[in-house]
């Protein structure tokens, strides 16, 4: 099963994926797939905020910044409860690593195969993602192409989840409920 937790910056989405994976998971051991590549001390802050905010909660970490569906491997055998942060620090590393941009079908691509993969490879699967195109303002090409390629991750994301949910100031609404 996965579930697709999607919002705006700093609206909750996070606590509510925590949440809605520690719930599902009954106790059992549950996996943080930790996407984002530290760069500066910006990124340090804010991936100690995280940690901090996880602390005691139960959740082994697992680092993966491209290639997602390699951190299975790292996780032991049996049920695989998978919380995994960021959509957006994802596809920037798919992108935006190895040289060159890469185009946005190539990016959604990787993307998707390596999600497939994941799903099909944990008991339940809690995606947390970024909404995209909210602010009106057009940037330069490049970023116009991580913008597109984000808004086609998370409508494959969604079709492909069992459940999707928005996080609104803090406030989880379902949008996509499964069986």
């Amino acid at each position: 099963m996965m579930t697709l937790v999607i919002g705006g910056s700093g609206s909750g989405k996070s606590a509510c994926a925590e949440e809605c994976i520690r719930l599902r998971s009954g106790g059992k051991k549950i996996y943080y797939l930790a996407t984002m590549q530290v760069l500066d001390s910006e990124g340090k802050n804010k991936a100690d905020r995280h940690r901090r905010l996880r602390r005691g909660k139960g959740f082994i970490t697992v680092e993966q910044t491209i290639s997602v569906h390699e951190a299975l491997g790292r996780m032991g055998e049996g049920e695989k409860y998978v919380l995994l942060e960021c959509m957006t620090n994802l596809a920037a590393n798919e992108m935006f690593s190895e040289g060159a941009p890469k185009p946005e079908e190539t990016v959604t691509g990787r993307i998707m195969r390596s999600m497939e993969a994941l799903k099909d490879g944990t008991t339940h699967l809690v995606v947390v993602s970024g909404n995209v195109f909210e602010d009106g303002v057009r940037y330069d090409g490049t970023t116009m192409e991580y913008i597109r390629a984000m808004g086609r991750i998370n409508e494959r994301l969604a079709a492909m989840a069992d459940e999707v949910v928005e996080v609104v100031a803090g406030i989880p609404v379902l949008i996509k409920k499964g069986s």
